[in-house]
């Protein structure tokens, strides 16, 4: 039989990120149990955004942290070879006359009064960042010059590599099966290849974190839900240069961001298919869809009207009712901690996820409070609600 101080299930970019900070805070015999491989689940699927812009307060404290993560990656990790690919191009969003308009003016401010570089352009300078696209119905347009994307399966096996070389055991194939529990406190967790003793789990399960409703008896309201993601080949490059854009006028408040060379990678910010259980393996994208979202393209991005479909994908949230993330310990079993319900936020938010995580679970304080996050909130009506309705911008 094997033990361990803290065991973390799964290892996707949060987990990754949570075996490193605790490795960093002192924490011995880590043990990161993963049932695929690094980073290969919905890791692999993000699009890679990140953005510090989030009508939800805590949402913006945690994303500044992890901002400053992501532009010194290889510093923050401590080694010289790592990189989180990160593309630095701002990202601009956009807003019509009325109740958008009034959600995106509070957020920019709420982003000012934290001490975030953030700007109104007019049309014509949003133009001059993003000249492929037109802004003739844009009533108010947000700049954030520190933002961009980067790559999600980078970031995870770097903060894998990190862990590794600070005595973290990282071990892929192996499928945590249930926890092993007495007297209401965590013994140890059940795999397929045996029981693991530990009074520390951190679970970082993703989509698949509906397995604690089983293993605990306390009900999570999660769902999965899978988005469809489009890469269109168009007339006129979309460089790396350009920024990232949110799109709050389009009825599927798209984004967008650079795919190289002549391809927009773009997809809705709005709630997807909901599946009746945890899959993340590619789903079906409709023609429907592609013609819809490509309509929708063409109302911002004239010259794509006629843009050709270079590639697709799926890729799967873990989603909660206020889509926000569940972050700390688990109600009534002492010794579980867990990050779930990202709702699309993970990748961006996951430096300062996984160090609140570590902290948690170690029982030191944490860089942002983890109150309002708790599960405990659904019960009491307490939801982190955005304000720009449901979807992954909040």
């Amino acid at each position: 039989m094997r033990s361990a101080d803290v065991v973390v299930i799964g290892a996707g970019v949060v987990g990754c990120s949570v075996a490193f900070h605790l490795a960093r805070l002192g924490a011995q015999r880590v043990l990161v149990l993963e049932r695929r491989k690094i980073g290969e689940g919905t890791t692999a699927q993000s699009s890679g955004i990140l953005r510090t812009h989030y009508s939800v307060a805590e949402n913006v404290a945690l994303a500044r942290r992890s901002w400053q993560a992501f532009e010194a990656f290889d510093q923050y990790v401590g080694d010289a070879q790592a990189s989180a690919g990160l593309v630095r191009c701002g990202y601009l969003i956009v807003a019509p006359e009325g109740q958008a308009q009034a959600a995106l003016a509070a957020s920019l401010q709420q982003q000012r009064d934290m001490g975030i570089e953030v700007q109104t352009l007019t049309a014509q300078q949003a133009q001059q960042r993003l000249p492929i696209a037109q802004f003739d119905d844009a009533e108010l347009i947000g700049w954030e010059p520190q933002a961009g994307f980067a790559d999600a399966y980078l970031v995870a096996t770097g903060f894998a590599r990190a862990s590794r070389r600070l005595g973290v055991c990282i071990d892929e194939g192996v499928a945590v099966q249930g926890l092993q529990v007495h007297q209401g406190r965590v013994t140890g967790v059940h795999t397929d290849q045996g029981v693991v003793h530990t009074e520390r789990v951190i679970s970082t399960q993703n989509i698949w974190a509906q397995e604690l409703q089983a293993w605990t008896g306390v009900s999570c309201p999660l769902v999965s839900e899978r988005h469809r993601v489009l890469a269109l080949s168009g007339p006129k490059p979309y460089t790396p240069d350009m920024p990232v854009f949110k799109d709050l006028v389009s009825r599927g408040m798209l984004y967008a961001r650079s795919y190289g060379g002549q391809h927009m990678l773009v997809s809705e910010g709005t709630p997807g298919e909901v599946l009746p259980q945890p899959d993340d393996t590619q789903g079906d994208i409709p023609l429907d869809f592609v013609a819809d979202v490509g309509e929708q393209v063409a109302q911002r991005f004239a010259d794509y009207a006629e843009a050709g479909l270079a590639s697709s994908w799926t890729g799967v949230y873990d989603v909660t009712p206020d889509w926000n993330p569940v972050l700390g310990p688990w109600p009534g079993l002492a010794g579980l901690v867990v990050g779930l319900g990202f709702s699309g936020h993970g990748f961006k938010l996951s430096p300062a996820v996984g160090q609140v995580l570590a902290q948690s679970a170690l029982e030191l304080p944490t860089e942002v409070s983890l109150a309002p996050y708790a599960m405990e909130r659904f019960a009491r009506g307490q939801l982190l609600r955005g304000r720009y309705g449901q979807g992954a911008v909040s």
